[in-house]
């Protein structure tokens, strides 16, 4: 399926729940969706089942999935798996491409792999955009990893607990800290913040949706800071590392 086919298949599908996902922290179902003969493998977080954090506004987190998306999307990266939020279930929530992987695969097993160079600077970048303050290394997924080959690509995916106003970045992805941002993703950063300020990009008018109005303000500051000191930003004076990191 092409995306503009998986968007619309997420966005109007019948939902189908095949069961919880083990290990996460809200209620995250598998899901199957489908309409007429098109169907795929989605993952379904309703908004009724986010757990209470004292720093996140309650019933959020599934719109800052949608938020990380569409920043994904603004950019032009696509690291983040197509996300719609839409009814469900068990009510409002963020419904995802599930993406085939091998969970043997993860960022410390293609960690400083020349052919995902890019790729990781991407997600590295991303993540100081939208300021995720849970970035593991298994939310690195390896598409079509058989034997963890060098020919897939990677996706990020977990971001209910990203776009804080306050500096929250806490990830495994270090490798970049204090080095130059190459080139071309400089520009892509530039573009971003002049589409992010546009009234004519749809995503952008979204993002503004999901977010609140000090948040947007912080995530224009930052795009702001990496563009005019060009570096990846070095781990802060607080905790930088999620735990597990895993």
């Amino acid at each position: 399926m092409t995306t503009a086919e998986i968007l619309h298949l997420l966005q109007n599908g019948d939902i189908d729940l095949e069961g919880l996902l083990p290990w996460s922290s809200n209620y995250t179902f598998l899901a199957r969706v489908h309409q007429d003969d098109a169907e795929t493998l989605a993952v379904y977080k309703p908004r009724q089942g986010e757990r209470p954090l004292w720093d996140f506004t309650q019933g959020t987190l599934c719109q800052r999935e949608r938020a990380a998306y569409l920043v994904s999307e603004v950019i032009g990266w696509g690291v983040v798996p197509t996300t719609v939020m839409r009814e469900g279930p068990h009510g409002v929530g963020s419904l995802q491409l599930f993406i085939e992987h091998d969970p043997e695969c993860h960022y410390f097993t293609f960690e400083g792999e020349t052919a995902f160079r890019t790729q990781l600077q991407q997600i590295a970048l991303l993540d100081i955009v939208i300021n995720n303050a849970d970035r593991k290394g298994g939310h690195i997924l390896l598409q079509e990893s058989e034997n963890c080959t060098n020919e897939a690509r990677l996706w990020a995916i977990d971001h209910g607990v990203c776009f804080h106003s306050q500096y929250k970045l806490r990830t495994v992805v270090w490798e970049f800290a204090g080095t130059p941002i190459p080139d071309e993703l400089r520009a892509d950063l530039e573009r971003l913040r002049s589409k992010l300020l546009s009234e004519s990009s749809t995503n952008a008018i979204d993002l503004k949706k999901q977010l609140d109005e000090s948040e947007m303000v912080a995530l224009l500051k930052r795009v702001d800071q990496l563009t005019k000191h060009g570096l990846f930003l070095e781990p802060g004076p607080s905790r930088h590392y999620p735990w597990p990191p895993v």
